[in-house]
Formats: C-alpha cells, structure tokens, sequence
C-alpha cells in the first residue's frame, strides 16, 4: 500500500514538474494580420425573363463609318464649298446687266446686216464665186453695182475675157454702171474685189440689163476676200 501512495505521489509531481516547464517557454504564435480585407467579387446580375423591354439595354453593332478619325472628307463632297475656279472675267463689283450687253450687240450687229445697214468681221469668202450663166441675143449688157452694207470703201475692178473693162469702181449707195460690149459666143465677166472695208469683206450688188433694158439677173456677193472674183458667163447667140 505504501508502494502505491509513493507511486501516486511521484506521478503527480513529475506532471506538474513537466507542466510547470513547458508553460514557461511555450509562445503562442499570432494569427497574420492583412492590410486590407479581399474584395468581394459581385455576383453576375441576371435578367428577369419577364421584365419589359424597355428594360434590357441595346446591344449597338460596332460600325467603321461611325469613326470619324479614320474617313477623309472629299473636296467635292455635298456642303462642301466649291471651287473658286472660273473661267469668267466677271468680278463681285461688276455691273450685273453687263453680262446681256454682248448678246444685246450682237443681236444688233445682226439685225442691222440683215437690214443692209452694217457689215462685220466674219469669215471672209477666199475663192471665186459664180454668179450664173446666161445666154443672150443682146450686143452689149449694163452692169450696175453698188454697196449693198455700210459705205466702208470696196473697190471692184470689171473685166470681160481677161480684158479690163474699168480698173476701179467706189462702190457706194448708188448704182454706178459699166457697159460691155459682147461678142459672138462665150463671155466671162469678172468683177474682182480690189480690197476689203473697214467694217469687213468687199460686199456688193449687181444688177444686170440687156440692150432692151430687161433684167437679166439682180445678185450680189458678200464678205469676198481681196483678190478673189464673183463671175458670170453669158452666151451671145
């Protein structure tokens, strides 16, 4: 029994021997302390399949034409100011009623030629012309000329088979006449235009009468070239 009580009391002191020990030197190691706590990470938001419509956000394609940084506009796009190029000689302080002044003159210029009154600077006749051909029982003709446009200085030069008939005629408002003696068969009567006028080509009307005083032809030429000849050619039967 005494062998047991010592057995007790040495168990008992050797466990509060060992407790006494590793309570003296055992530390408790802190739990780590963090600097900020960790984000929640939201959960994904769901739709309610029966919201309305006009809930639930447009989805919008992605469009390269929205992207203004990457388009050029064109010079000649609509909007765009036009170019200032023109070929007119019209300036901002000019008179706007000049623009109808040059057909105004024109429309003139051809009323008063139509009317025999004016000549012009057109596109001058160079090469001869033919009056007609006629045939005749008549010994001699009477040509009579004159200036059918403005008086502005035409000469005509009169010739009957290369032969000179008058060298030079002033052609003006009156009829000046030549007489041509004819002969047996064929006739060439040249008038040749001496020069032209001031105002354009040598113009003139002729009229032509037998030895009875019957008309045989009334005509004319019109803005002939210096050098160049109106023509007729008479038979003499």
């Amino acid at each position: 029994m005494k062998h047991f009580l010592f057995f007790i009391l040495f168990f008992t002191a050797v466990t509060v021997s060992a407790q006494t020990e590793f309570g003296t030197k055992y530390k408790a190691i802190p739990a780590p302390k963090f600097s900020a706590k960790p984000k929640k990470i939201p959960k994904p938001e769901t739709l309610d399949p029966s919201a309305p419509e006009s809930d639930v956000p447009s989805i919008k394609t992605p469009s390269v034409y929205d992207n203004n940084t990457i388009t050029t506009k064109s010079k000649f796009q609509i909007g765009e100011q036009k170019s200032k190029f023109t070929m007119s000689t019209e300036t901002d302080f000019a008179n706007p009623g000049d623009r109808y002044v040059a057909k105004m003159e024109k429309d003139l210029d051809k009323a008063l030629k139509d009317a025999g009154l004016r000549e012009g600077r057109g596109t001058l006749v160079k090469k001869n012309i033919s009056l007609g051909e006629f045939k005749t029982k008549s010994n001699y003709l009477i040509v009579k000329f004159r200036d059918f446009g403005a008086i502005d200085g035409d000469l005509v030069k009169v010739s009957s088979n290369d032969a000179i008939i008058r060298d030079q005629i002033f052609l003006d408002s009156n009829f000046k006449e030549v007489k041509i003696n004819l002969t047996i068969g064929f006739n060439k009567l040249d008038f040749e235009a001496l020069n032209i006028g001031s105002l354009g080509g040598n113009t003139a009307e002729i009229q032509v009468y037998d030895d009875k005083g019957a008309l045989v032809t009334n005509d004319y030429w019109d803005n002939l070239a210096a050098g160049f000849k109106a023509s007729i050619l008479v038979t003499k039967e």
